[in-house]
């Protein structure tokens, strides 16, 4: 399987069916495979969640105003999207999730994609255009490798580019204004800071 594959037919049930490590999501009636995500962008999608958890959400003694999912499954319309991350305004979120909901229907305010050189152009070119026409406010791009991260806010006429920041910026963008996101925690640390080497376990 190449790094960015279009199968087809199309069919829901043809999500559960690809291979162990890829993600499929269903664009304008078209399934698309992409790898999950590396060790830098891995990084970059946790370290955002942890940023932003701790000051919004509740449970991390957060204001409470959101609710942030990693990787959900959103069905949005006929298409099938999986962000890295997806926040919902608190009031409008009447409830609870189910514990085993397996997908959303509700549209996300805010959506971060972290960018890879395999799902660069698919973020961009493909998904963007669907998030707006979904109805989602604000989409953050990260780029771990370039460190970088965009903030878009739809508009009438698709996506305005709001705010661009770089290394190790600290960022308050729209939605969350009174947030200061340090951006330098997202990047994997220099050869000088490296972390402890991990093993992976066959």
């Amino acid at each position: 399987m190449t790094a960015l594959q279009h199968l087809q037919p199309t069919s829901h049930s043809l999500l559960s069916a690809l291979p162990s490590g890829w993600v499929g999501e269903i664009l304008d009636g078209e399934l698309v495979a992409s790898p999950r995500l590396s060790v830098a962008p891995a990084r970059a999608a946790f370290m955002m969640g942890v940023e932003l958890g701790e000051r919004l959400d509740p449970r991390r003694g957060g204001t409470g105003r959101w609710c942030f999912l990693r990787a959900p499954e959103l069905h949005l319309g006929e298409d099938v999207l999986v962000p890295d991350l997806a926040g919902w305004r608190r009031e409008r979120v009447a409830a609870p999730p189910e514990p085993g909901a397996a997908f959303f229907t509700l549209v996300p305010d805010w959506i971060c994609e972290v960018l890879t050189p395999a799902t660069t152009a698919l973020d961009r070119a493909r998904k963007l255009p669907l998030y707006a026409r979904a109805g989602v406010s604000h989409v953050w791009l990260v780029d771990p490798v370039a460190r970088t991260l965009e903030a878009y806010q739809r508009i009438k006429r698709g996506w305005l580019l709001t705010a661009s920041h770089e290394d190790d910026a600290l960022v308050r963008a729209e939605p969350f204004p009174s947030v200061p996101l340090e951006l330098g925690s997202l990047w994997l640390p220099d050869a000088a800071e490296e972390l402890p080497r991990l093993v992976a376990v066959p």
